[in-house]
């Protein structure tokens, strides 16, 4: 029992706060209350932000391969007991600045819902709950949702659509068999929650009802909620609720097995086994592998604190034991990583990928060996101890970063944890970090040695198959084929009928006057995060903020517009770290060494360095890094919306700041290109690319890219079928000629590390921060220093670099790329958009496309209710000058794209009428949208940046974007439709990419014909790109005869450039 309560919360009498209490590392209380009514749990985390995060629990067990609790998640969205319609809950959350989803574990089913604001969060819960506690689960909605055969023989439904297409990924097939060799078959955890193809063709819905009945009671149900919450209201609500279904749930003294807690537990393996598996792929290549031990309980905190110290201690970077030897140094695999699963028995997983299939023993062998190695070795202490200080650093920015950053750790305690409270207590301290701190080395070793070594594992190597690509192939079609043949066309034509029937019931329109009782809420529960500004050097010529942050920052310098100044913005935010960014433009690199800013990013942290006349090893000098630090990183400035730019990012304690200014300038000109790190990343690089191409959604975007992007554009140079053939080629020349490819990354440095190309970003508190100006005065005797007339480089509108296709899509048409690896198939379109973000048609664009991809809403009712998609909808990048929508997992991707036209068509002629309710659910749709990308003060510091910095808008964009938003009429929503997405879907005005299974082409392309489109079938190879970089050996080069457009442009032979010249 807590020792008091909170003054300003009335509990209702059949609520009980069982718990409450501060957490010491981060500004947050945690509160525990339970109803002696029904048994349900309520845990809330109180945080300030904009941003409610619920996430309401089930704890599921189940022992078959049914998917029963994978169907009932999808189920319990399509109505309840007061709301018997498909998609209400979802209208009713947008309108209200929610958004809903879900997701099954092998262990519970999680419901959430992210809402902007507390009065919205507040509407909503009594509707969600009752369609968890209370669903329909009509025989309509199990057909279309789970699974049916259509009129054409073929298996669908959205849950059904799902697993197949995961059924054969090398990821699935590993934890299947995993699974099976670990746990015994009264087991939970030996079962695929999912549900397994052939199952989910018979399973009854009887069968979820039952198990609904069985899981779903209150006292099974835990609603775990993060944010700014009144419990008053919250409170109020949920005893009101139990009032309106106290006669429909089991009694409290009725019998209940406590899933996985009361179950039978998982016995310790007897015994190691290790084992192959195949996966279909006609690239054999390269596999993967997967190691897996039964671990300690979840409940004992300080030895879970412990594993993900040792996990951090192997494979927690590049100079961490196995990553260092495994990938770097021996190259045997392109990525290694730990983690665990936690449970009463935890699961300890380790799995290396990229590896080559003829090595996937040797390197089993070689893993064991230096798990081995390890423990009869006296341990790296030093390096140990700072891997824990540096867990418990990254904990404490996590937790302070993140609204809902404590919900797994909440979630996992209701599911395993002790139900008066006592082991949620463990979250209000970190004192497990420092009660492991003690332990001695003989106790760390015999801690590795206890769960690594002397425990048995079971390991699975997933090896590519050719021939079961076309196993899998022809196995369909006989089934499908078998099928037909026993059905005939009158049963076939009644089972077609039952599907329309099916979706008509679970269409049926909701009366407006249901949807008017739930008003929009207002937006005064908003907590909007707000950050200030200021700018010195050139930043001040976007001009000059209005902020005490300004103000502040100009009194340490003695000319806030001294010409030598780099271009440096502040954004003051209350916090105990500093994440300093630097923008750096990559317009002067010449083009065709574009293709090595991969190889920049990967070595870039990962290579030595010179200290004092020095050159330190990478090991040493990652170590020190990481002490420094909690996080640190350099890639593609795409997430700053100028995925043409690279960004480099360093998060740290805020007396660390002088530091990391320090290691800034260390690595932008102290580092040292070392052939033998350069051969292991590019060795990293080429293994990762045989998974990329086996993604059927990626790749329909690499493809797009291909097509609409010129070849300067540092975004399209860093695509995988870039890379395939040019780090293949790059390894030879590195091989051979080391000094010619370093000089060609020397370039790269130069064209990118100067004053013109660089902006900083500093996020923090300007108050703690000692001399936030001056510690930059260890760039000046750099490159960095401003040579004379040396200007600024503009910023590259994403929108300039799009090709003549890109520029006037429609010209290309449609291609479609089999891929043996899918079941299924994928889609990207692509039409002009806007090339100017002050377009006065952009608002009523965004009120459009939020409207057509509302849960329920005109596409998903069209696509995904059809059962034609798992997923579909528009591209997030209106700045790429282009307008986007793919469609994914589909069973004909035509078929879903004719789908969408006329979902969209029937709109813009009038057919389907636009209604005020739905109106004002797009638009709230787009309050959360916006909320959520500010919904942590870092969150809110960058988006200051993107918008006056990298777009050139006012700092108040967004509030003009939202007033102009709630002015958008249906008649300009309509117009945006017709004008600007209906040309997604038209030939000469949109250009398609399709991936799909191969046995789906013929059917494709007759459908594109008869859309009109202009079509053609070629593989992935013909959209590769060298960059003109030849071959050593076109013998054996896998792309020997050389096709690249751009090779007779100019003389291959030599890339002696310049850094300033840009081709």
């Amino acid at each position: 029992m807590p020792s008091s309560t909170a003054p300003d919360v009335k509990i209702p009498p059949q609520w009980k706060l069982v718990e409450r209490f501060d957490t010491e590392f981060v500004k947050s209380t945690i509160s525990l209350y339970r109803s002696e009514r029904s048994g349900m749990s309520v845990i809330v985390n109180d945080r300030v932000g904009p941003k409610v995060h619920g996430e309401f629990v089930v704890a599921t067990e189940i022992f078959d391969h049914s998917g029963a609790p994978h169907t009932l998640e999808h189920l319990i969205f399509l109505g309840s007991r007061s709301y018997p319609y498909k998609g209400l809950l979802d209208s009713l959350a947008s309108r209200a600045y929610s958004a809903t989803n879900a997701y099954t574990a092998v262990d519970r089913t999680v419901y959430t819902m992210e809402t902007a604001g507390w009065e919205g969060f507040a509407q909503i819960l009594p509707i969600y709950l009752e369609h968890i506690i209370l669903p329909t689960i009509t025989d309509a909605a199990c057909t279309t949702e789970v699974w049916h055969i259509n009129g054409e023989a073929n298996d669908s439904g959205v849950v059904y659509s799902e697993m197949q297409a995961l059924e054969f990924q090398s990821q699935e097939l590993i934890d299947q068999a995993q699974r099976r060799l670990m746990y015994a078959k009264n087991i939970g955890y030996r079962y695929e929650t999912g549900g397994m193809p052939e199952e989910l063709r018979s399973l009854s819905n009887e069968r979820i009802r039952q198990f609904h009945r069985d899981m779903y009671q209150p006292r099974n149900l835990c609603l775990v909620i993060c944010g700014t919450v009144d419990h008053n209201n919250m409170l109020q609500i949920l005893d009101n609720f139990e009032k309106t279904i106290e006669n429909d749930i089991p009694n409290l003294d009725s019998p209940f097995q406590r899933p996985w807690v009361d179950s039978v537990q998982p016995e310790l393996l007897k015994e190691t086994v290790s084992t192959f598996v195949e996966f279909p792929d006609e690239d054999e290549s390269t596999g993967e592998l997967s190691i897996s031990w039964l671990g300690p309980s979840c409940n004992d905190i300080p030895s879970m604190v412990a594993l993900n110290v040792i996990f951090s201690y192997l494979c927690g970077s590049s100079a961490s034991i196995m990553e260092n030897l495994l990938v770097e140094k021996e190259q045997l695999t392109s990525s290694c990583d730990m983690w665990c699963e936690e449970r009463l028995q935890s699961v300890i997983g380790f799995r290396a990928s990229g590896v080559a299939s003829d090595k996937l023993e040797e390197t089993e062998e070689r893993i064991l060996e230096v798990l081995n190695e390890v423990v009869e070795k006296p341990l790296d202490m030093e390096y140990l101890h700072s891997r824990l200080r540096y867990e418990k650093r990254s904990l404490i920015y996590s937790t302070e970063e993140i609204v809902d950053s404590l919900a797994e750790s909440i979630v996992l305690d209701f599911v395993y944890g002790a139900r008066d409270g006592s082991s949620l207590k463990d979250l209000k301290t970190l004192n497990a970090h420092d009660a492991i701190l003690a332990w001695s080395e003989p106790e760390w070793r015999a801690f590795i040695k206890k769960w690594l070594v002397d425990n048995h594992h079971v390991c699975i190597k997933a090896i590519p198959s050719a021939d079961m690509v076309q196993k899998i192939k022809s196995d369909e079609i006989e089934r499908i084929a078998k099928r037909k043949k026993e059905l005939g066309k009158d049963e076939l034509k009644r089972l077609g009928k039952v599907v329309e029937d099916a979706q008509a019931q679970n269409n049926r329109p909701i009366p407006p006057e249901v949807i008017a009782k739930f008003p929009v809420p207002g937006t005064e529960s908003i907590k909007f995060i707000k950050s200030d500004s200021a700018r010195l050097g050139p930043a001040r010529r976007l001009g000059i903020p209005d902020t005490k942050a300004q103000v502040a920052l100009e009194k340490l310098v003695a000319n806030p517009d001294d010409p030598s100044l780099p271009f440096i913005q502040f954004e003051q935010v209350p916090s105990n770290f500093v994440h300093v960014y630097l923008h750096f433009s990559t317009d002067h690199v010449p083009v065709k060494l574009k293709p090595l800013l991969r190889l920049f990013r990967e070595n870039f942290f990962n290579t030595p360095i010179i200290r004092d006349g020095k050159k330190l090893d990478f090991e040493q000098v990652v170590n020190e890094l990481e002490n420094d630090t909690i996080r640190y990183s350099i890639k593609s400035a795409q997430a700053l919306s100028d995925p043409d730019s690279n960004r480099m990012m360093f998060a740290v304690e805020t007396d660390k700041y002088a530091t990391v200014i320090r290691w800034i300038k260390t690595f932008m000109f102290d580092s040292v290109f070392d052939k033998d790190r350069l051969l292991a990343a590019v060795s990293k690089i080429l293994a990762d690319v045989p998974e990329y191409k086996r993604d059927g959604y990626s790749m329909t975007s690499e493809v797009a890219q291909a097509i609409h992007l010129k070849p300067e554009s540092a975004q399209n140079a860093s695509r995988v079928l870039v890379q395939g053939v040019f780090y293949r080629r790059l390894k030879k020349h590195l091989q051979t000629d080391p000094e010619k490819v370093i000089g060609w990354l020397e370039t790269v440095r130069k064209a990118m590390f100067k004053w013109s190309a660089t902006r900083i970003l500093v996020i923090g508190d300007l108050a703690k921060i000692e001399n936030p100006i001056g510690a930059w005065d260890d760039l000046k005797n750099t490159q960095l220093k401003r040579q004379a007339d040396e200007e600024l480089l503009p910023i590259i509108p994403p929108n300039t670099m799009r090709s003549d296709e890109g520029m006037n899509p429609g010209g290309f048409g449609a291609v479609i790329v089999p891929m043996p690896t899918l079941d299924n198939s994928y889609g990207y379109c692509t039409t002009n958009g806007f090339s100017d973000l002050k377009d006065a048609r952009l608002p009523a664009t965004y009120v459009a496309i939020s409207y057509l991809e509302a849960v329920e809403g005109p596409l998903w009712n069209a696509v995904r209710g059809k059962g034609l998609a798992y997923g579909n909808g528009f591209a997030r990048d209106i700045e790429s000058g282009c307008i986007k929508f793919y469609v994914y997992r589909s069973p004909d991707v035509t078929k879903a794209l004719l789908a969408a036209r006329n979902a969209i068509q029937r709109i813009v002629d009038g057919e389907d009428l636009v209604t005020s309710h739905q109106m004002e659910g797009a638009i709230s749709q787009l309050v959360n949208q916006w909320a959520g990308e500010q919904s942590t003060m870092t969150a809110a510091a960058l988006s200051n940046f993107i918008l006056g910095v990298v777009q050139n808008l006012p700092g108040n964009w967004n509030e003009l974007l939202m007033s102009k938003v709630r002015a958008v009429t249906p008649e300009d929503m309509r117009t945006a439709m017709k004008e600007v997405l209906m040309p997604l879907f038209e030939a000469g005005r949109s250009n398609i990419v399709i991936t799909c299974n191969p046995n789906l082409t013929d059917t494709l392309k007759n459908n594109l014909a008869m859309a009109k489109f202009e079509t053609r079938v070629q593989t992935l190879d013909e959209f590769e790109n060298d960059y003109g970089l030849q071959a050593l050996d076109p013998d054996n080069d896998q792309d020997s005869e050389d096709d690249d457009e751009y090779d007779d442009e100019e003389d291959d032979s030599d890339w002696t450039m310049s850094g300033d010249e840009s081709d």
